[in-house]
């Protein structure tokens, strides 16, 4: 198994259930166990964005890390690996840190580009059998 497959998809992993963790204290501090305002600037709706965006995208990439991992990538396929993992953390910080999803941001314009790029990137490695 590559150990940067290994490493990538732990990262991956940490960041879903780090936001996650993050989204279940928020709402147990503010007691909104069950449902929130969707108010754009709140850090509870940023935070329920990135988690979900990141439930969306996470599970398959890790999937596919995993399985061409085991099968010695050449080191393209090692380099998409790095990318969308660094691409979805980039997306997650341009959901939650800046004070508003109201207005565009380049993390989150990077972050959603490199994961659609390096996503099909392994798809593509994923067909030919790199």
């Amino acid at each position: 198994m590559n150990a940067v497959a290994l490493a990538c998809v732990a990262a991956l992993g940490l960041l879903l259930f780090g936001l996650g963790l993050s989204v279940s204290a928020l709402r147990f501090k503010l007691n909104q166990l069950s449902s929130h305002a969707v108010v754009a600037d709140s850090l509870l709706h940023r935070l329920v964005r990135a988690h979900g965006n990141s439930t969306e995208y996470v599970p398959l990439l890790a999937v596919l890390m995993l399985y061409l991992g085991a099968r010695e990538p050449q080191p393209w396929v090692v380099a998409c690996f790095v990318g969308a993992t660094v691409s979805r953390f980039a997306l997650a910080t341009g959901l939650v840190f800046p004070a508003s999803m109201a207005r565009p941001n380049v993390l989150r314009f990077v972050g959603a580009l490199g994961t659609y790029l390096f996503g099909a990137a392994l798809f593509i490695a994923l067909i030919v059998g790199a």
